[in-house]
C-alpha cells in the first residue's frame, strides 16, 4: 500500500531531476522516505537522490518499490501549479499506480522492477571541492554551451573556473575566493566533461540555494545539492572526458 501527498513544488525537483539521467526509474519508499538511484543507459552519469518522509503532507507508506516512467511524470506535474497538491497511490492487489492533481487522474501500470536494478554508487575520495550558488553555477555552464560540447572546469585555493575552447570562440567565466561560498583545493586541478549531461542540470540548479562540486586530475565530478529546505538530498556523478576520448 502506497499512499503520498506533496505539494507540485516537491514533486517537480524530484522528477526533473530524475529525467535528467534516465526515462525510467525505480522509486524505493519506506518508513523512512523515498531513495533513488539511476545511472544512465551509457553510465556516464548516475544519481542518488533521498527525500525525508517529514517533507510529504501525507505519508501512508509499506515498503514499496515503484518502477516508474519519468516522462509521464513529468509532463503530469507540469500540469499543476506551485502550490497544487500532487497524490501517488499503489494498489499492490491490482497493481495499478495513480498520480492524481485536483480533478485530473492519471492511472499508470508500474515498470517492471526486476529491469530497474539500481546503480552500486561508489565511493570516491575526490581531492577538490567548491561551492557556489546554484544560480550562478547554471548560467556559467549555460554560457559555456554557446561554444562548444566540453566544458574544463578547474579550481585554485583562490578562483573557480568554467572555460570552453572552440574551434574560433572562446568563453571563460571565472569565480573569485570572495564570489563562491566556500572553496576547498590545496593543489590546483583541471578536469573535462560532458555539456551535453550538465546542460540539463542548470536548470534544477537554477531552483536550488548551492551545490557543491567535488572532482580532481580526470576524475569524475560530483555534485551535491539540496532542496525542499534541506529535505532532499541529491548526489549526481559524471564521468571525466579525458584526452584520446572519442
Amino acid at each position: 500500500m502506497l499512499n503520498v501527498t506533496a505539494r507540485q513544488d516537491l514533486i517537480r525537483p524530484i522528477v526533473e531531476t530524475l529525467a535528467v539521467v534516465v526515462e525510467e526509474a525505480r522509486l524505493d519508499f519506506s518508513e523512512e522516505g523515498l531513495s533513488v538511484r539511476v545511472v544512465d543507459p551509457s553510465h556516464v552519469a548516475m544519481i542518488k537522490m533521498d527525500v525525508d518522509s517529514a517533507a510529504f503532507d501525507t505519508w501512508e507508506v509499506d515498503e514499496t518499490k515503484l518502477g516508474l516512467e519519468m516522462r509521464k511524470l513529468k509532463e503530469m506535474v507540469a500540469l499543476a501549479s506551485a502550490g497544487d497538491v500532487v497524490n501517488l497511490t499503489f494498489d499492490d492487489v491490482s497493481g495499478q499506480a495513480t498520480v492524481n492533481i485536483g480533478r485530473i487522474d492519471l492511472n499508470i501500470r508500474p515498470l517492471d522492477n526486476t529491469t530497474l536494478n539500481p546503480p552500486n554508487v561508489p565511493s570516491l575520495e575526490l581531492p577538490c571541492g567548491v561551492t557556489i550558488a546554484g544560480s550562478e553555477l547554471g548560467q556559467a555552464l549555460r554560457a559555456a554551451r554557446q561554444v562548444g560540447d566540453l566544458v574544463n572546469i578547474s579550481l585554485t585555493e583562490s578562483s573557480f573556473a568554467v572555460n570552453v575552447q572552440g574551434s574560433t570562440d572562446s568563453v571563460n567565466v571565472e569565480f573569485s575566493k570572495d564570489e563562491l561560498v566556500s572553496i576547498d583545493c590545496k593543489e590546483a586541478a583541471r578536469s573535462q566533461y560532458s555539456l551535453t549531461y550538465l546542460i540539463p542540470m542548470a536548470k534544477v540548479f537554477g531552483a536550488v540555494e548551492n551545490v557543491n562540486l567535488r572532482f580532481g586530475e580526470n576524475y569524475p565530478l560530483k555534485l551535491t545539492f539540496d532542496f525542499a529546505e534541506g529535505a532532499g538530498h541529491v548526489e549526481y556523478f559524471l564521468a571525466p572526458r579525458v584526452e584520446g576520448d572519442l
